[in-house]
């Protein structure tokens, strides 16, 4: 048994630094776009719910985010892209040692690992700050516990599993799927063995424990408001995507696209290995109810990223990939079972390392074809294709740049007007970087308390008298429309320059 646990332990670490070797050089250097530079930016200034309502406030990964803040280490912007490094690590290791001692074999733990950690979605959101990689960190490390709870029938176990989800929720709302499906198993257990209420009991409160932060989030909205429809629809659904939480219409384009952001991100041969997992699973050995957890998880989440609306969706699939990567373990061991020849392992593992190759081809070869990426426009320093599709983010100094640019050239007290997109990365340079202090940055993005009221049509024309004013990219959704209906736009360097018509 001790050697069991030092070869396990071993591997483990090893899966550990190979995946840190791959995605601490991929981590983006600094400042970046949208979401990201949002969570930056709320790290830098110690904003737990970020004003997007209670479901996209992710208490748990700011509060690591507050303690990653006071390391004096290198570009503030870095540390926290780390946080995300870390984590995919921490993920591609639980995958592997998961597989491994259900499997008891190596080579289909390893192209479960391989699978997940090279794959587009799961890599790129590995190299920059998002909450995804810290909730697969979670719950990769949620599968393993239930698998040992599985195979011994240990009540520890679903008491440590009940603790670990509620960790995962205190992240990401994502986890309230995985809690459905652990509640009906514990409900199973208390059936078949009434004298196991205790336990049950016991789960329930050590998931109270562990969801902590974001129960502390809801109760403290609730006494401020008192009004707890209005809070619970926030935890579930924040402020305003409810209709694309419930969506169940799903038409051919969002279907399509779907299809492809699954065989992106398992760029490889090796994808069939999935279906080959789905159909050898019930005769792998292994918990009969560990199985059956982990086949309905996978079709869970496959159906709920599937018919989900929101523009960048495509993330939403990653607790799904982190499935499909071990049944690509069952498939692969299920495959190796059925051969003598020594070639196919190696192909397999061959397999397992193309998807590197297809990013690094893709951008150039969907930018010459024209492929539309669905962008509404160009981003000044960012060529959406690489962006988009090359998963590495260890260049992407463009919102440095543009900041610096942006921030630069225009006089001083200045006002830009910028989008959700863009306005981050100009409020980190003021902030972290003190750049150009007497230009303000507006935006009715989030709550954000902006250095002047953010103008109305009356308020705007006061302010032109006085003020240079430019925005970022004069479009419908980027701009006010009332500033689109009554002004023209100059092009100024990486900016536009309101002027009346």
């Amino acid at each position: 048994m001790y050697n069991g646990l030092r070869k396990n332990t071993l591997y483990y670490l090893t899966a550990l630094v190979l995946a840190l070797l791959v995605y601490i050089p991929s981590t983006a250097p600094g400042a970046l776009w949208q979401d990201s530079g949002m969570f930056q930016y709320r790290v830098y200034n110690g904003d737990i719910e970020g004003g997007l309502g209670l479901a996209l406030a992710h208490p748990l990964y700011h509060l690591i985010g507050f303690a990653v803040k006071s390391i004096p280490l290198g570009e503030f912007g870095y540390r926290v892209n780390l946080i995300s490094a870390v984590c995919g690590a921490l993920t591609i290791a639980n995958i592997f040692l998961l597989v491994r001692i259900w499997l008891r074999k190596t080579l289909p733990a390893a192209v479960a690992a391989i699978s997940l950690a090279l794959s587009w979605t799961f890599w790129q959101h590995s190299a920059i700050a998002e909450v995804y990689t810290l909730y697969t960190a979670i719950f990769s490390a949620e599968l393993i516990v239930l698998y040992m709870f599985c195979k011994t029938n240990q009540p520890r176990y679903l008491i440590l599993l009940g603790f670990v989800n509620g960790l995962s929720i205190a992240n990401h709302m994502w986890g309230i799927i995985p809690l459905a499906v652990y509640g009906c198993m514990a409900i199973y257990v208390l059936a078949k063995n009434r004298n196991t209420w205790p336990v049950f009991a016991a789960f329930i409160l050590a998931w109270t424990v562990g969801a902590f932060p974001y129960e502390y989030l809801i109760i403290e909205q609730y006494l401020e408001t008192r009004d707890l429809p209005a809070v619970i629809s926030s935890a579930l659904f924040g402020s305003s995507w409810a209709s694309d939480a419930l969506n169940v219409a799903i038409t051919p384009r969002i279907a399509l696209e779907n299809v492809l952001f699954i065989g992106l991100s398992f760029a490889t041969p090796n994808i069939l290995l999935i279906f080959a997992g789905c159909y050898a699973i019930r005769k792998t050995a292994g918990p009969a109810m560990f199985k059956t957890v982990i086949a309905i998880l996978l079709g869970l989440f496959f159906i709920f990223a599937f018919r989900y609306t929101v523009p960048d969706r495509y993330a939403f699939f990653i607790p799904f990939y982190c499935l499909s990567a071990i049944f690509m373990g069952v498939g692969a061991n299920w495959l190796l079972k059925r051969t003598s020849s020594g070639a196919i392992p190696v192909i397999v593992l061959i397999f397992a390392f193309l998807p590197p190759l297809v990013y690094f081809f893709v951008p150039a070869m969907a930018q010459k074809a024209g492929v539309s990426l669905g962008t509404k426009r160009q981003i000044p320093f960012r060529n959406d294709y690489e962006y988009f599709l090359q998963p590495w983010q260890g260049g992407n100094t463009g919102p440095q740049q543009f900041a610096e640019s942006a921030l630069n050239q225009v006089p001083e007290d200045s006002i830009i007007i910028a989008d959700g997109t863009t306005v981050y990365a100009l409020w980190y340079a003021q902030a972290v970087h003190n750049m150009a202090p007497s230009v303000k940055v507006l935006s009715n993005h989030g709550d954000y308390e902006n250095p002047i009221a953010f103008p109305d049509v009356k308020a705007l024309e006061k302010l032109l008298q006085s003020h240079d004013i430019y925005v970022v990219s004069p479009i419908p959704g980027y701009t006010p429309k009332f500033m689109l209906e009554n002004y023209d736009f100059k092009t100024a360097g990486n900016l536009h320059k309101v002027r009346e018509k």
